[in-house]
């Protein structure tokens, strides 16, 4: 939503600007009005403008002093100047300003209208072509890795679903620069840092730095590989072979870690820092990516010295003892999806999670029954549902339940409940807000309502607060506004003894001309021939 403020001395021009432009596009133009230099500034230290409508020549703060002002607030407000005479003077120093208009008030209505749709023309496609600023190589390079590291974090903890589509997750590789392919098994490599005492964050960045790239330069002739850190501040490797390298996967393994070994006894040397490697037994296709990291970081927790440089190796039938101690990684999934309110997703995790288990051990499918019935439990205490939900005591008693199968339907119901208690308090909390702001309209009709002033009270971004009404309401802000000034005249008019322009301040005009003029537009009579028609009845 953009905003127009119309400044003019005169009321009755700014008052017929006003009325005009406020039902031009209500959706799209947030309108505001100012009697002088000082209340447009006013204005616009409260809130952004994107076109100002200013009188050329006001007394006091004229319409060049505003707008020097103005550009040094928001210097991408568009300026359209407005006067009654043709002033050289005045109009030379206007077009010496970027985007800049000139309009003759005898042009009338029709002229400032269409420079100002105009305007909106120019702004949105102005928004729609912004580019970001030139980056340099340097910026370019560290934003590239940012970039990689962000998805290849999210390949390691959901690679089942990144590579369900091959040709989406190559081009995604081939866009971000990813030296590997997915049509190729990869290897994974963990290495754990301990840094030196007292190493201060700048520090730890350059050292990062240094042990990415000197694996770069060690491994570059023979591997393809990429590195990223994950969340828990450890290097992941990512590592394919070259074309031309025709390598065994044996023969691989036995060639990094011979390197490895010198990889960190220099690292050790040079910078006093300490590596522990955990690496594969072998390649994996991308789809098992995700389980064989976790995996690799609980073989790397069992085995972790970090006084010692060392490597750790999977070996062949390691993955069955570690079995009981494997993380289950779609916890976090889920605790994000259910915090967010994703229903689908949050289930389309829960079934895969399940189906997963299916065949696995008692022991496994215990621990994941629990594991999901702690992340739903959570969420219920943090949104205090407690005692609005049924049947919650088998939570944490699975041997209440018929069968294993039966206590996942019975954490599935639990889901179901919550997702819809949470979606009920929310649309009850939106109606609450709302009835908030009818209620405020209905009892300060006399004072500021613009969409800022209200926003400002509830706490809201104006330009959400609009469409938020429009939500919940069906109609627009202004024209709930209007419908209770016009029902709270004509019952003033009814009931009482008050003058028009008693009548038109108690509904938040300020001159009698403008209430007139709204007074007939919403009723077809002015608010005398309204008073006079009551008589006749």
């Amino acid at each position: 939503m953009y905003r127009l403020l119309i400044v003019d001395d005169e009321e009755l021009i700014t008052d017929g600007l006003y009325d005009v432009f406020s039902r031009l596009m209500p959706e799209h133009l947030d309108v505001y009005k100012a009697y002088s230099g000082k209340e447009a500034l006013d204005w616009m230290s409260r809130t952004r403008i994107d076109i100002i409508l200013t009188d050329i020549s006001m007394p006091g703060l004229s319409g060049l002093e505003l707008i020097e002002r103005v550009q040094s607030l928001w210097p991408h407000c568009r300026v359209i100047f407005l006067t009654g005479y043709d002033y050289f003077d005045y109009v030379y120093q206007a077009i010496q300003m970027n985007d800049v208009k000139y309009i003759l008030k005898t042009e009338g209505y029709a002229k400032v209208v269409e420079t100002v749709k105009g305007i909106l023309v120019e702004l949105k496609q102005s928004s729609l072509k912004s580019q970001l600023p030139e980056l340099t190589d340097q910026e370019k390079h560290a934003y590239e890795l940012m970039a990689q590291s962000d998805f290849m974090r999210h390949v390691i903890q959901k690679s089942n679903l990144s590579v369900r589509d091959f040709d989406n997750l190559d081009e995604e590789f081939h866009n971000l620069n990813i030296p590997l392919k997915t049509s190729e098994q990869v290897y994974l490599v963990l290495g754990n840092l301990t840094y030196p005492k007292n190493t201060t964050y700048t520090k730890q960045t350059n050292i990062l730095q240094y042990v990415r790239s000197y694996w770069e330069q060690k491994f570059f002739t023979q591997l393809k590989s990429l590195s990223i850190m994950d969340r828990y501040g450890d290097l992941v490797w990512f590592i394919q072979m070259k074309e031309n390298k025709p390598f065994t996967p044996q023969h691989l393994m036995d060639y990094l870690e011979g390197n490895l070994e010198m990889f960190q006894d220099d690292c050790l040397q040079i910078m006093d820092l300490t590596i522990q490697f955990t690496m594969s037994n072998g390649p994996v296709d991308w789809q098992s990516v995700s389980g064989k990291y976790e995996y690799l970081r609980q073989l790397q927790q069992l085995k972790l010295d970090s006084k010692y440089p060392s490597i750790i190796k999977e070996q062949p039938n390691q993955a069955e003892t570690l079995e009981t101690l494997n993380p289950i990684p779609k916890m976090d999934l889920l605790t994000a999806h259910l915090s967010a309110n994703r229903r689908e997703e949050f289930f389309e995790e829960f079934y895969e999670l399940i189906n997963s288990v299916q065949k696995e051990s008692y022991h496994q499918m215990t621990k994941v029954y629990y594991s999901v019935a702690l992340v739903l439990y959570v969420d219920i205490s943090q949104n205090q549902l407690q005692n609005r939900m049924d049947d919650l005591d088998r939570t944490f008693k699975i041997d209440e339940h018929a069968s294993l199968t039966s206590s996942f339907n019975y954490l599935e119901k639990v889901a179901n409940q919550l997702f819809a208690l949470k979606k009920a308090d929310g649309q009850d909390r939106a109606s609450q807000v709302i009835e908030g702001i009818c209620q405020y309209i209905e009892n300060h009709l006399d004072e500021d309502l613009s969409l800022v002033r209200l926003a400002e009270i509830h706490y809201f971004n104006p330009s959400y607060l609009s469409y938020f009404f429009k939500q919940e309401q069906g109609i627009n802000l202004s024209e709930y506004i209007d419908r209770c000034r016009i029902r709270k005249a004509r019952e003033l008019l009814s009931h009482s003894d008050l003058k028009v322009r008693e009548v038109s301040e108690k509904v938040g005009y300020h001159t009698a001309h403008s209430f007139t003029r709204f007074f007939k537009k919403m009723t077809g009579m002015t608010p005398k021939e309204y008073r006079g028609s009551l008589s006749k009845q």
